[in-house]
């Protein structure tokens, strides 16, 4: 595949945002400046207006089936947290989802997110059958939706786990998480874990509430916190940890605090998918080998967050999360 955002690639997203917007050669995120640039395209790459207004009429005839699940025509949806910007991810996941349809057989769709929308519930409602979600979406659907957890990704260090950081503009004079008290805070979407619960818990750890900042807001990803950062919305951001640490390195930004270790991103699966389908997928993703044999392809494979593969998940390892998101508001209590 030597050109990932090729028009074919493009066609098989179901662009639920960003269609408005012009696809130039230097494809920028919807919301994100220009200052921490995403991948470039050639000009071969992009799609013309008529094409775009095709894309979007599809979207439109598609989304009046999508409430159903279609495995009489083993098509299935898949869905996704936003991390980096809507191109950089779609890039990533697209070549992913073909290795998915050689292992099973099936064939997947990707499909992005709306505004007004979130990955658990366009998991919950059945708009899409599985999902790649962190801990945090992926509480919301099970309490909501009671959807499942398949497997986890695995980091470069063979473990499937992360850690949040708060990072600062380079030459912020915020040294420590110890000065965060009366300064602005960005954080990601509400739904992330990385950029919004686990920062949550570090602020919560130093006795610190969000009263105690001057302000925050929500920007919706970490390549848009990172930028609030870097162009002096916010004073510091809560955000992904492998992304941080490339955008320190390139100046950029500084990090000034860095969370424990909790359960990675992985991939989720709705409720109504066939248990035989289900377990078909799981076994595809448990043979991922991004950086052996299934590595030709690949797009920044090595830049998500599951870049050695995935190993399967238990419910017991969101134990913890659990609890902090009772503590903090992100799930609603069971009633007794």
């Amino acid at each position: 595949m030597s050109q990932i955002c090729s028009k074919v690639l493009y066609k098989r997203i179901l662009p639920a945002f960003c269609l408005g917007m012009s696809v130039l050669a230097g494809l920028v995120a919807c919301d994100s400046s220009s200052d921490i640039p995403v991948q470039q395209v050639t000009e071969d790459s992009r799609l013309n207006d008529n094409e775009l207004q095709q894309l979007q009429s599809h979207d439109e005839h598609q989304r009046k089936h999508q409430n159903e699940v279609q495995h009489e025509h083993e098509e299935f949806y898949f869905g996704f947290d936003l991390r980096s910007s809507p191109q950089e991810d779609a890039a990533q996941y697209l070549p992913f989802l073909e290795y998915l349809e050689e292992a099973t057989g099936y064939h997947f769709q990707l499909h992005f997110t709306p505004k007004n929308s979130t990955t658990a519930d366009e998991l919950g409602q059945g708009k899409v059958q599985f999902a790649s979600m962190g801990a945090t979406s992926y509480l919301d659907a099970q309490s909501r939706y009671q959807a499942a957890s398949l497997v986890r990704g695995i980091n470069h260090q063979g473990k499937a786990e992360y850690q949040s950081v708060l990072v600062v503009k380079s030459n912020s004079p915020i040294r420590s998480i110890k000065d965060v008290k009366g300064r602005s805070f960005a954080f990601g979407s509400r739904s992330s874990t990385q950029g919004h619960l686990i920062p949550r818990i570090m602020l919560r750890k130093q006795g610190l509430s969000l009263k105690d900042l001057s302000r925050y807001g929500y920007t919706g990803s970490h390549q848009n916190c990172a930028e609030a950062v870097v162009v002096g919305k916010y004073d510091i951001c809560g955000m992904q940890d492998q992304l941080a640490e490339k955008l320190a390195q390139r100046g950029l930004v500084r990090i000034i605090y860095r969370s424990v270790f909790y359960p990675s991103s992985g991939i989720v699966v709705n409720r109504d998918v066939p248990q035989e389908v289900a377990d078909k997928v799981k076994k595809a993703l448990l043979g991922f080998y991004p950086q052996g044999k299934h590595r030709k392809g690949l797009y920044h494979w090595d830049q998500t967050e599951m870049p050695r593969g995935f190993l399967a998940a238990d419910e017991k390892d969101y134990a913890e999360l659990k609890q902090w998101s009772l503590q903090l508001g992100f799930l609603k209590k069971e009633k007794k």
